[in-house]
């Protein structure tokens, strides 16, 4: 069960990661919230409770994850559960014809850096903080959840390195499930589809509207609160393992 479990629970300033410390935390969990400094992060570790501390991180530094791994053992004595939410994204084309213009390199590299060698750097350090655990009947020492996208499978127009950042997430998912294994660490991806999280909040009604009626049923935005309740499924759930699960209402994006 998750009443207990310490969790890192990175990006969890807000959107999807917020949503997914709040379960833990209602559910009993001690949560490291992971962020970086500029964000809310500290004003939600206090909303939320005692049991929830705000540790500042870039996820692509391995000092800013070793330093919130090291307050999830200090303050909590071990970690349990690993969320990576931490995510960055760009819309640009490949080639701009009309104005005669590649896509940025340093752009494509940096949505690369933050969405897949910062998920990485996360899984691999918070593994061996979970390798230390006793295990459990099952012989499981700890849950690692990523996220991934659907954008992963149906790329839209200007996702190029969006969705290769997330395919790559869903690529290693199965072989590092397979590293794991001995340790008895499972690993899962949740590849969500179009969520109400404060980038699409930031759309005008109208452009929301017509997104949540390409999504087949049910046909609204998904809420992050339903991410978080699969989080909580997954850690719950002793076979799921080495899996992307997309949850998005049945939607495959058109270009």
């Amino acid at each position: 069960m998750i009443k207990n479990a310490v969790s890192l629970v990175t990006g969890g300033a807000s959107g999807l990661g917020r949503a997914t410390a709040e379960r833990l935390a209602r559910q009993g969990a001690r949560v490291v919230l992971a962020d970086l400094g500029s964000s809310k992060g500290n004003d939600v570790a206090k909303e939320l409770g005692d049991n929830v501390v705000f540790v500042p991180v870039d996820v692509t530094s391995e000092k800013d994850v070793s330093e919130a791994l090291k307050t999830a053992k200090d303050k909590f004595g071990r970690l349990d559960l690993a969320v990576n939410c931490a995510g960055t994204a760009v819309a640009v084309k490949t080639y701009n014809f009309n104005r005669n213009t590649a896509h940025k390199l340093e752009d494509f590299a940096r949505v690369i850096t933050v969405n897949t060698v910062g998920t990485f750097n996360v899984i691999r350090l918070s593994a061996g903080l979970m390798g230390a655990n006793e295990p459990n009947k099952d012989g499981q020492r700890g849950v690692i959840v990523n996220t991934a996208s659907v954008a992963a499978y149906d790329g839209q127009i200007g996702q190029a390195a969006y969705s290769a950042s997330k395919a790559a997430v869903v690529g290693m998912t199965l072989p590092i499930a397979r590293d794991l294994s001995t340790q008895g660490i499972r690993i899962c991806t949740i590849a969500p589809g179009l969520f109400d999280t404060p980038m699409l909040q930031a759309l005008p009604d109208k452009v929301r509207g017509f997104l949540a009626k390409s999504i087949p049923f049910p046909q609204r935005l998904g809420d992050p609160s339903e991410y978080a309740h699969l989080v909580q499924a997954i850690y719950e759930n002793p076979l799921m393992n080495g899996e992307t699960i997309r949850l998005d209402g049945a939607l495959r994006m058109m270009p």
